[in-house]
Formats: structure tokens, sequence, C-alpha cells
């Protein structure tokens, strides 16, 4: 049985910008929202498999990304894990919070198959889990960059992309550890990566990386 919908919150300029392009598509504006919806509504249902890379530029910035994400994430029912070397100053951070700390330990950056090591650290949040959804902050890649082997880095990444887990994780980098990895190297990064934001400060930016034709400078 159909429904009526009342949508509020359309200033003039957009109800007209709507009104001209379903004059133009010869469609109802009723049939374009209906759309939109319906894509929301596919969107929302499919299980998310997230894999985000941020930036962050010092330790009091990476504090305030990781005090947000407890917050945000206290009381939901997201499984909240993270994983890295236990001196880092994330995972002290997410360990005063109580997020489950999956890391496998000894823990060795030197490890010659770092890949199959994070590959156990993965099954074993995945089981911990236990069916939830997870919410993860990983700092092994960042290690890496950080011991100077961007190629180790992107070894993990490729390893997590290869059977991503349910859910949300995040992989944040400081952005000193990467001045030297080239362009090659963070183009590289970029695309093992859904999005990219740089955490600067109290303020989150996201950044658009797409491959764009050179006729696009004069546009």
């Amino acid at each position: 049985m159909a429904r009526d919908l009342l949508v509020r919150g359309f200033d003039d300029d957009a109800y007209s910008q709507l009104g001209d392009i379903a004059n133009k598509m010869e469609v109802s504006l009723n049939s374009i929202v209906k759309d939109a919806v319906d894509k929301w509504l596919q969107q929302s249902q499919q299980t998310p498999k997230k894999h985000d890379l941020i930036f962050y530029s010092d330790n009091d910035s990476l504090s305030n990304l990781l005090r947000s994400t407890d917050r945000i994430t206290k009381h939901s029912n997201w499984f909240r894990a993270h994983y890295g070397p236990p001196t880092h100053h994330g995972v002290k951070t997410l360990d005063s919070y109580k997020w489950f700390n999956g890391t496998i330990i000894p823990y060795n950056p030197e490890l010659k198959n770092i890949t199959v090591y994070f590959t156990q650290v993965v099954e074993k949040i995945v089981k911990a889990a236990g069916g939830n959804l997870i919410c993860g902050i990983g700092f092994f890649a960042g290690d890496m960059a950080h011991h100077g082997s961007l190629k180790k880095a992107l070894a993990i990444e490729k390893a997590y992309n290869a059977s991503r887990p349910k859910g949300f994780v995040f992989c944040p980098y400081q952005i000193r550890d990467l001045l030297s990895a080239g362009i090659d190297g963070l183009l590289e990064l970029f695309q093992e990566h859904d999005q990219v934001y740089i955490q600067n400060k109290n303020s989150l930016y996201k950044l658009h990386v797409t491959e764009e034709n050179i006729h696009k400078l004069f546009f």
C-alpha cells in the first residue's frame, strides 16, 4: 500500500533545480525522491566492509580522533578492537578505553612474513567478535611505514583487502612517516583504501583522490 511522505527542509533554490531536472527528464518530483529513498534503503541493508586510511599530524591529533571514535561507538553494538605495537600511543590510548586488543605477543616489526602474522591477528579479532560488526583501528601498517618499509605496510593492507571482515577498519598513519614514500607509493596506498582522511588537531578532512584527464585543469 502506497504511503505519502512529507519532505521538509528544501529551500526554494533546491526545489526549483529539482523541478527543472524533473521537467528535462520528463519525470515527476515524486519519482526522483522515491528513487533516492530506494537507493538509500538498498545501501543501508548492505553489510559494510569498509577499509579507510587516516593520516594524522601528531599524537595530540591521534588522541582527538580516538577519543571521538570511542565516544561515538561506546554504546553501539560494534565490537571495538585494535591492534598494533604495545608501545604505540594509539594502542595505549585504546587499551585505556577498554577496547579489545587483538595483538598477538610477541610483536616483531622485523618479522619476514608479516602478512601471516597479521592474518592471525584478524582471525583472532573476528573470532572474539562473535558475528558482530567490527569497528577496528589498526596500527601495524603505520608502524611498518614508521620503520621505513612502505612495502611491508602495503603487504598488510593487501592482506586485509583479500578477506575483509564485516564492519569498519581504520588505518592511521603519522604523516611524517610517509614523506619519503614518493608519489607512486602514496597512490598505491590510496588505492588500497575506500576513503582517505586527514586528522589535524580537532578537525577531520576528507580527501577525494581520483584519476583525471589533463583537460580537467581547464574546467
